[in-house]
Formats: structure tokens, C-alpha cells, sequence
């Protein structure tokens, strides 16, 4: 329901819960706070950890099974575990399942959120995407907001229809008579229609504003006549601005101090710690909540202990704004300070330091970098971003500075890739003494360059630090950090030369740490793609491997290197030992809460290897999944290209021509393509597709352009790219003797390489363009081979 400030959201919601609760339903209730918006998973916590908290750990594990670790430290129900955090996606996939588990579980569910408005971005944006959901479970989603104030990613709250194809309930001001009878039954039946009249007029019939404004007349025993109608102006404006301010300074200097500390902590206030922020002591701070709950300010307690709350949020807004400026400043800063005594954490410190100006305090620095740190393994980059960011204005120490930028980049990197390039390169232009941290930054810029398909500048970043490493092992991580993104290089400038480079290296390597098997594994690659004997490049993925399979989800690694070393075992016809390392890096990746581009990838690239091993429908069903993951990450990203170019492959392998170009069309596969060398390839996969359309001549430029950029780098597995064999297919009838040229090279170059798969499916194409005997000679050697 929708409606602006005090029109009756609240009461109504209220009465939502009373009837759930009477009619047996379990209630999951919420309330977004102004101030608390700062603070991620806020409102995700007042739904689910009444329901959970108090669980057992070992229950609560078992409850939760593979999600306990991921969404846990989300909702306050554990702390965060060391290593890489899980994605946004994979924590709203987490909350996901544990709200879906409620609701069967405890079915039938009744969830209510208040102040939609206010809610924190995090746990807001999970319930919109959630809510189309609601349709097919035993759960009823009731979410208040003020329309002006709801911002955009929750649009699904006011488009999504009800159960009755109903948009959401807007509410309407009260009538004239709806006023009056309000007034009657609060001062009695004898207030006449001028003075009902009246108080519909200066109210505009807001309910909050009606009701306040009738228990005032009751309060003060106006008579509710004619002649006082004229006071209810004045009346009215004490409930709201300044009037309210003014009426709350009647009450005393001290139970101002205290109605100012609890604005100031937001919504649940422990009366101790209101206390504490209002430098008052425990008897002052009972009669201080004892006149404002008479004054209408500060809701009845339900219970002795129960925390504090205002009658309304619109009191609490007015009281927050009327707290002159730098007091309200000072107040946050005690704030802080309080919240980390009472042992709420430096997470709950946070927001109120991101209040205070700068002052050159370690503490705030240290503190609101701890927050940053605990919010980033709870799956919340963004509110990290905001605490490091206002770190960094504090401002950190001379030798500290290098360090919050990094770590700013480091929570930007998810988000916003462009502006963690700019801290990370601050971060390297100060002073660092720390050799580690300065190669972590290092390392984390050329991966963000990378990952925005600027794989030249990794490159360059990496090389310009390699000669100042200060150790050897510090430099041949440097080095192979920089030989994997050179790999992806498609305008690397001296790409056998490299090769060389990585050969020598690798190959007197054994393998004792796990920087040392990344370069083997990377050797594996490059003799894979350059189509050494397969057996070359099996024996250096053997070696990268060693006796323990290496991390997809390794904190400080990429998950480049372990997906090449799979990929060397399929493209030698070993696809059941890739098959089995995707798996376990699939696993892993879900275990880790990685739900989008990785997990993503790891379908895609599974759903390749069954495509390679003649599973299509397998295949097919899992690319699917792959795509539509990838589709939530966005278009024209390197995941993207991955699931749409193999499903496309799978789809002309069935024959499905035109479902394959239509796949195109809608996901607009073409130029330009990616820069960096993908698998398969983006281009190829491209003229694949014109050619199986006839569109011949328009494949044979494709492919053209891709033998010029893969020839100087040496490239020439067919096993990995077929493009010599696709180009021969597509000139066979205007160029039938470059055609055969092309095949022969094809069929000579899977020769060497020597895996059966590929050399028969080089002897299969040869034999297309070719002619009388020699194209039977051709097929039944391909016939032997694949046999």
C-alpha cells in the first residue's frame, strides 16, 4: 500500500499483523528507519532473525546446510568467515531459499515491511526481485511506502499485481465525515459539525494529524464547540515542525537531550544507551521517557525492557531536523562510541561515523575500515564502498592511506570497475613500505583491467612492476600474473616470443607452491593453443594439478588458470577429467555463494563440455542456466559472450539453424567482438553460424579476419579453433584449390597436435572439399580416427 506521511500505513499494517497472528500465521515484520538506511541487511534482519537467532549453532548449520555461511553473516546469525565473500547475487540467493524455506516450513507466512522507503538497498532490492514469487507460495507480502520516496530498484513494489491482479492499494485521506466521527469518539458525541469541521480542515483529514490533534483537545479539555474552532490551527501546527520542537523544549533541557538521542539512534532504541548518548543518568533517563510517552513523543512499551520507539516516524524526522547542526554532528560521534561500548560492533558504529565531519581520528579510520571489512564478507560491497570512502576523507595517517585505497578498490570492484581503477592507482602513487601490499595492488589493478577487456594495460601495469619485486618469489607472481593475461591477448604484439619465455620457465619449475603451479598450468595452456603434442600439454596440467586440485574460489587468485588447466584436458580428448574438474570448480563456486558471472562461466563452460562429448541435451539444459545468469550480470559481457556462443554451437549441432540466429539476433552476437581469445571463439563461432545460413562469402570474411589475428600469435590448434576448416568450407566453390590448401594445413596441424577427435574432424571437413578418391580415402581415415 502507498500513501504520503501519517495518511494510516502503520495502523493498517499493525491490524494486518494482529489478524495474521489471531488466525495462526507466522508474522515476519519490519521497518525501514530513516537513518538506518546506511545499514545493509537491516530490515532482511528484524524479518529473519527472530525466527532464527537463538537456533543452536549445530541446528542452525544443519537448518541452513549450504547456505549457513553465506547468508549468516548477512543476517547477524554468525560471523563472517575469512577468505573471498560471496557475490550479491549469491547472497540473494541465499535469502532466497531461507525466506522460501520459512514460508514452507512455517506456512502460512505473513511478511510486513513499514517504511518501504527507508529500507536499506540491500535488503530492499531482494525483496523487490522477490516478490513476483510470493504468487505461487503460502506467503502474504504486505509493504507500506511513501510513493514520492521509493526508489527505483524496488519499482516491482508498485508494478507488481496482487493475487487479485490488483495494482498496490493507495490510500486516500480521511473525509470530512471520517474526521468527525474521529474526533466524536476521542471527545465525545457532543463536538459540534463547525468544530469537526474544523479539525478536517487544518488536518486535510491525515489521519496521524487527526488523531494527534483530538487527543490534544482532549488533553488540554477544550470544549468542542464553535467558538473554539478557531484555536485548532494552532493546535494542529504544535504536532508537526517546529510547532512539535517547540513543544518538546516545554518539557525540560534534559528530556530534550534524551527525545534527541533516540532521533539520533533511529528506530529500537535501548533506553541505556539513549542514555549514555544523552550524557544522562538512569533515573534522569526513566523520567525523560516517562514525560515524552506522556507528551505522545515515544510510543507505550509493550514490555519493561522493551527498546524505545516513536509514536510516528514523521515525529522522529522533526525531531532529528530540529537538533541544531553541530550538535547533531557531536551526537552521531557519541553515538559511535556508545554503540561500540555496548558491544553492538563496529557495523553499527559505522553509520553513525559516516554523520560526524572529519577530525583526523585513528579510531574513526580504524573503525569504519573494520566495518568496511565486515560488510564485504557479508556480501554488501556498496555499503564498504560509502565507509571507506568517508575513511579516506577522515583522513587516514601518511602510511595508512595507500591501504584504504586499496581496500576502497577492492569494495568497488563489483560495482564500479572504472572508478577502481582510480583508487588503486592513488593507492600506488603513495609511499608503501609494505612490499606485500603494494603487489596486492599491483595484482588487483591489472585484474580489474582485464576483467574490463583492457588486457593490454594489465599487461603493461604488471611488467613496470616485475623489475622492482624485491624477491624472487614476489616476482614470479608478478610474472605469471602477467603471462596469464597476455594469454587472453588477441594484439599481443610478440606472442612466441612469450611462449619462449614461459617455456623456460615452466619447465624448470616443480610445482613446490601454488604460484609455481599457476605458471605450469599456464604452460599447459600456451602448448594447447599453439598445438604441441597433447601429451606435452597433458603432463603440464598434471604437474599444475599435483596431488590437490586447484581453488576456483581461492581468495586472492583468479579463477583464470584452473579453468585453462580443464580446458587443456578436454581439447586432448580427455573430457571426463575435465568434466570432473568443472564440477568440483562449479561446487565450489556455489559453496562460496558466487552466483553470478562465475557461476555463470562454470555452467556455460560445462554445458561446452558435453557439447564436446556429443551430450547435447545435457548440454543445452545447462548453458540455459548459464545464459540466464549471465543475463542478470549484463549484455555484451564476457559471460555473456561465453553462454551465448556455446549455446549457438549446441543449437547448429541439433540442426536448430534458425532457432541459432534468431539466439543472435536477440542478444545482438557480432561485431565487435571481445578482445581478448575466449573459448571458443566469439568470431568463429559467428561464421559457423552465417555458414550454416549459406551466407558463405560473409563467413569467409569472418574467418579471414580471424586467421590474421590468430596466425602471429602462433596459435594454430584446430582442436581449439577450426578456422582454417570452417575458411575451406566457405571457398570451396569460388576458391576450390585454396580450399583444399587450407584443409591439408588443418589436417597436419591436428596431426601433431595428435588427439583422435580433432584430427578426425579435420579429415572429416578436408574430405568436403576435396574430390573423387581422395575425399573417400579422406573419410575413412576420419571413420578409423574417431573409432
Amino acid at each position: 500500500m502507498s500513501g504520503p506521511a501519517g495518511l494510516g500505513k502503520t495502523t493498517l499494517l499493525a491490524e494486518v499483523r494482529r489478524r495474521a497472528r489471531a488466525a495462526g500465521c507466522t508474522v515476519l515484520a519490519a521497518r525501514g528507519g530513516e537513518r538506518e538506511q546506511v545499514q545493509p541487511f537491516h530490515v532482511a534482519r528484524q524479518l529473519v532473525q527472530p525466527q532464527l537467532a537463538g537456533t543452536p549453532e549445530d541446528e542452525l548449520r544443519a537448518a541452513l546446510g549450504g547456505w549457513y555461511a553465506i547468508v549468516g553473516p548477512a543476517l547477524g546469525l554468525c560471523a563472517p568467515v575469512e577468505g573471498a565473500p560471496p557475490d550479491p547475487q549469491g547472497l540473494r540467493d541465499g535469502l532466497d531459499w531461507v525466506l522460501t524455506h520459512l514460508a514452507v516450513q512455517r506456512a502460512p507466512l505473513v511478511l510486513v515491511l513499514d517504511d518501504a522507503h527507508w529500507a536499506d538497498p540491500e535488503s530492499l532490492g531482494w525483496l523487490a526481485a522477490y516478490a513476483p514469487r510470493t504468487e505461487h507460495l503460502p506467503l502474504l507480502l504486505v509493504v507500506a511506502y511513501r510513493p514520492d520516496e521509493l526508489p527505483a530498484h524496488a519499482d516491482a513494489f508498485r508494478t507488481t499485481p496482487g493475487r487479485a491482479g490488483q495494482h498496490p492499494l493507495s490510500l486516500a485521506p480521511l473525509t470530512a465525515a471520517a474526521v468527525g466521527a474521529l474526533v466524536r469518539d476521542t471527545v465525545g458525541e457532543h463536538a459540534d459539525d463547525a468544530f469537526c469541521h474544523e479539525a478536517w480542515t487544518v488536518t486535510a483529514g491525515n489521519p496521524f494529524e487527526a488523531v494527534e490533534l483530538a487527543a490534544e483537545v482532549r488533553g488540554r479539555a477544550l470544549e468542542p464547540v464553535a467558538a473554539s474552532a478557531p484555536l485548532l490551527r494552532d493546535l494542529a501546527a504544535a504536532q508537526r515542525g517546529s510547532g512539535l520542537a517547540a513543544r518538546i523544549e516545554r518539557l525540560g533541557p534534559s528530556t530534550v537531550r534524551f527525545a534527541w538521542a533516540c532521533a539520533v539512534l533511529g528506530t529500537a532504541v535501548p533506553q541505556e544507551l539513549a542514555a549514555r548518548v544523552a550524557g544522562l543518568g538512569r533515573e534522569e533517563a526513566a523520567d525523560a521517557t516517562a514525560r515524552l510517552r506522556e507528551a505522545r513523543i515515544l510510543a507505550a512499551a509493550a514490555a519493561a525492557d522493551a527498546p524505545l520507539e516513536f509514536v510516528h516516524p514523521l515525529i522522529a524526522t522533526t525531531i532529528y531536523r530540529a537538533v541544531p547542526d553541530a550538535l547533531r554532528v557531536a551526537l552521531h560521534g557519541q553515538a559511535a562510541a556508545a554503540v561500540v561500548d555496548a558491544g553492538l560492533g563496529a557495523r553499527a558504529a559505522a553509520r553513525h561515523l559516516l554523520e560526524t565531519h572529519p577530525e583526523n581520528d585513528p579510531w574513526v579510520v580504524r573503525t569504519l575500515r573494520e566495518a568496511a571489512a565486515e560488510n564485504l564478507r557479508a556480501g554488501a560491497p556498496e555499503a564498504a564502498r560509502r565507509q571507506l570512502a568517508r575513511a579516506l576523507r577522515e583522513p587516514p595517517g601518511f602510511t595508512e592511506r595507500a591501504a584504504v585505497l586499496y581496500e576502497l578498490g577492492c569494495a568497488s570492484l563489483l560495482t564500479e570497475p572504472a572508478t577502481t581503477v582510480n583508487h588503486l592507482r592513488a593507492a600506488l602513487a603513495e609511499p608503501i613500505d609494505d612490499r606485500a601490499l603494494r603487489q596486492a595492488v599491483v595484482i588487483r589493478l591489472a585484474q580489474v583491467l582485464a576483467h574490463s577487456d583492457r588486457l593490454a594495460d594489465a599487461s603493461m601495469v604488471l611488467a613496470a612492476e616485475i623489475p622492482h619485486a624485491p624477491d624472487a618469489r614476489g616476482r614470479l607472481r608478478l610474472q605469471a600474473e602477467q603471462f596469464m593475461w597476455d594469454a587472453f591477448r588477441a594484439d599481443e604484439p610478440d606472442s612466441p616470443a612469450r611462449s619462449r619465455r614461459l617455456a623456460r620457465l615452466a619447465d624448470r619449475l616443480t610445482g613446490r607452491d601454488l604460484t609455481e603451479r599457476y605458471v605450469i598450468g599456464l604452460r599447459a595452456w600456451d602448448a594447447t593453443l599453439r598445438g604441441e603434442p597433447a601429451e606435452v600439454a597433458l603432463g603440464h596440467a598434471a604437474r599444475a594439478l599435483g596431488e590437490d586440485p586447484l581453488s576456483w574460489a581461492h581468495a586472492d587468485r583468479g579463477f583464470e588458470v584452473p579453468v585453462l588447466v580443464a580446458l587443456t584436458y578436454l581439447y586432448a580428448d580427455r573430457p571426463d577429467r575435465a568434466e570432473e574438474l568443472f564440477e568440483a570448480g562449479t561446487a565450489e563456486f556455489e559453496r562460496q555463494g558466487w552466483r553470478g558471472a562465475h557461476l555463470s562461466f562454470a555452467y556455460s563452460l560445462r554445458a561446452y563440455v558435453r557439447f564436446r562429448r556429443g551430450r547435447l541435451d545435457a548440454a543445452h539444459e545447462l548453458v540455459r542456466a548459464g545464459l540466464e545468469i549471465a543475463e542478470r550480470v549484463g549484455r555484451r559481457t564476457p559471460v555473456h559472450w561465453y553462454s551465448v556462443a556455446i549455446l549457438i554451437e549446441i543449437l547448429l549441432a541439433r540442426g536448430e539453424v534458425a532457432q541459432a540466429w534468431e539466439l543472435a539476433q536477440e542478444h545482438a552476437y557480432g561485431e565487435p567482438f571481445p578482445a581478448a581469445v575466449v573459448f571458443p571463439d566469439s568470431q568463429t563461432v559467428y561464421a559457423e553460424l552465417l555458414l550454416a545460413r549459406g551466407e558463405n562469402k560473409a563467413a569467409a570474411v569472418e574467418l579471414e579476419a580471424v586467421g590474421r589475428r590468430l596466425t602471429p600469435r602462433g596459435i594454430q590448434n584446430p582442436s581449439w579453433c577450426p578456422w582454417q576448416l570452417h575458411l575451406a568450407r566457405a571457398l570451396a566453390q569460388d576458391d576450390p584449390e585454396r580450399a583444399r590448401t587450407l584443409a591439408a594445413d588443418a589436417v597436419r596441424r591436428a596431426r601433431a597436435f595428435g588427439a583422435p577427435s580433432a584430427t578426425g574432424q579435420a579429415l572429416r571437413l578436408a574430405a568436403e572439399v576435396a574430390t573423387g578418391a581422395e575425399r573417400v580415402a579422406l573419410l575413412t581415415e576420419a571413420v578409423d580416427v574417431l573409432t
